[in-house]
């Protein structure tokens, strides 16, 4: 049963891998048979380096997401280089949630209300200085033909991810052994944190690097909202292929797909390329003593801070503001009429929203669970670069496949589609986030509840996941965020029908007016906090120890209180 209950982990998280690549490279050659394309052939890829501005469109790719994963890389290791177990360390870990809880689509436009010919960067610009700034007179980051902002939107973006994987890397590396061993041989804390942990900690990064660079190659989202338009980025090329009405142009679009694969593979390999070409021990600059510059981490992390948190007030200025015009810097009207006009439409999508968010977070979970379970029973269990995959193959390349797999299914389940789709690329994140947890626990807890007499079952409930609870619920809510932040799956296999805040608040972004935008966009930053904070009340309610805590604490009060007589 066990056995049998882990293939239908693999068949609904892993399989689906196959049908969405064969599909999308069949595709790409014109075999479609559901619409009646039997021939093979080549004229998608002619088709698409024919494309006028595609050349562009690629340079535009490669570099955004070149430059921000290595932008991102430097910020956090100057963070952690300056940072790292002293005094502000504790609050800079205790922020790391809530800056990763924020969904992507809802910075980008907070970024955008920032720094928009008219954003509020340009309204502070023109009361300090006086002169007007808006219109073309400065190069503006969004919808900048170079790609500017979105290049630095996805960089600020990524540092929190990228200081969550430091975390366990720097620990297992042991920093404070090799900075007293650096320091007895006179090198100074900048020149221990080059020499000494940086080799060691930019290898062990690769894994998150390759995520990193591969979303921002594929990602469609962002680069609607910030990217270039005249071209755009590939990735939204791409996905305007896909809109193309004329089924003919499938497989050129799928073509694409497979374009944007290779180029995601490309960049993975350059990864690795420069890790090599930094580490190489015989480097200079690895053996001299001389070079080791300190870089402002705690400047950086306090702008990518500050503006995480101004994005939030701005767009709840912006969602209450009926009259705010330009240079003004506070609206000279506020009103309600935007959230009275939007609350009926809003709140259908909203449930439905948070019913597929629970779902697929409830669905990964106890997927998850049972993965973790059968390679602790059985030693035995699919590597995790396999199960990572949905992580680091362009979601376009996949899709394609999958969408293609659901025509052979009569019947209009699109609801069913976009959860399992949400599942695919949810369960990754879920498992992963239990990793650690799961190889951590002593097994001496669950062998002796065992030993006195309870059944497996009993045993994995009431004792090994009560003392994993903490861990369980921040995968639950890591779930239901994932979901919450699914663009291009909803809108693919719900074939336009599913309407979640998400592809609301980018269809709005894209012209809409900004109060109505601000209202999507909030919502869609609120919900993530909900999860979170749904499973950190929750794990500190049913948590053994924070109970047991919480007795003693009272006991203590108890007894160390003075007589009423006294």
């Amino acid at each position: 049963m066990f056995r049998a209950l882990y293939l239908f982990v693999l068949l609904i998280c892993i399989a689906p891998i196959l049908p969405g690549l064969i599909g999308v490279v069949s595709s790409s050659f014109g075999y479609i048979p559901p619409i009646g394309l039997n021939e093979i052939t080549l004229h998608a890829y002619i088709a698409i380096f024919d494309w006028a501005g595609v050349e562009r469109s690629l340079l535009l790719t490669i570099s955004s997401a070149l430059i921000s994963t290595y932008l991102a890389c430097i910020i956090c290791f100057a963070i952690l280089q300056q940072l790292w177990l002293n005094k502000h360390w504790r609050k800079i870990e205790s922020s790391l949630s809530p800056l990763l809880a924020m969904p992507h689509v809802a910075f980008a436009i907070g970024f955008a209300f920032l720094f928009a010919p008219t954003g509020l960067v340009a309204r502070w610009a023109d009361q300090v200085f006086g002169f007007s700034v808006s219109g073309d007179s400065l190069p503006w980051l969004v919808n900048d033909p170079y790609g500017i902002g979105l290049t630095l939107a996805l960089a600020l973006k990524e540092v929190p991810f990228l200081l969550l994987m430091s975390i366990p890397v720097l620990h297992q590396i042991q920093v404070e052994k090799r900075q007293k061993i650096s320091s007895s041989l006179g090198y100074s804390p900048a020149q221990t944190w080059w020499k000494a942990i940086f080799p060691q900690w930019f290898k062990r990064m690769r894994f998150a690097l390759f995520a990193v660079i591969a979303y921002g190659a594929a990602v469609v989202d962002l680069s609607l909202i910030l990217g270039p338009t005249n071209p755009p980025t590939f990735s939204v090329l791409v996905w305007q292929w896909f809109n193309d009405p004329e089924l003919n142009q499938i497989p050129r679009a799928a073509a694409g797909g497979i374009v944007l694969l290779v180029i995601t593979s490309l960049l993975m390999a350059c990864v690795v390329w420069i890790e090599k070409t930094l580490t190489n021990p015989r480097r200079h600059w690895l053996i001299s003593g001389r070079c080791g510059t300190a870089l402002p981490g705690k400047s950086l992390f306090t702008v990518s801070a500050l503006l995480a948190i101004f994005i939030f007030p701005l767009m709840v200025i912006w969602s209450f503001a009926h009259r705010w015009r330009f240079p003004d810097l506070f609206p000279s009207r506020l009103s309600l009429r935007f959230w009275h006009y939007e609350w009926q439409n809003i709140l259908p999508v909203v449930n439905q929203t948070l019913f597929i968010a629970v779902t697929v977070a409830v669905i990964s979970l106890l997927l998850a669970l049972l993965a973790h379970e059968y390679r602790v029973k059985h030693r035995l269990s699919i590597p995790d670069y396999v199960i990572a995959l949905p992580m680091l193959v362009p979601q376009l390349s996949l899709l394609f496949g999958m969408q293609i797999s659901t025509l052979y299914i009569q019947g209009d389940f699109f609801t069913t589609w976009v959860i399992w789709s949400h599942v695919f690329f949810a369960f990754p994140f879920v498992y992963l986030a239990l990793d650690g947890p799961w190889r951590s626990y002593n097994i001496n807890y669950t062998r002796a509840a065992l030993s006195l007499g309870k059944t497996p079952f009993n045993t994995f409930v009431t004792v090994k996941l009560r003392l994993l609870l903490p861990a369980v619920m921040y995968a639950w809510a890591i779930g239901a965020s994932v979901s919450l932040a699914q663009y291009l799956p909803t809108l693919m296999l719900g074939a336009g029908r599913i309407s979640t805040i998400t592809t609301e608040a980018v269809a709005l972004a894209s012209g809409s007016d900004r109060r109505v935008t601000a209202i999507y966009g909030l919502w869609q930053a609120v919900l993530p906090f909900i999860f979170f904070s749904a499973a950190m009340v929750i794990s500190r309610m049913y948590h053994p120890f924070h109970r047991s805590r919480k007795k003693e604490t009272k006991t203590h009060d108890t007894l160390s209180r003075k007589p009423r007589h006294l």
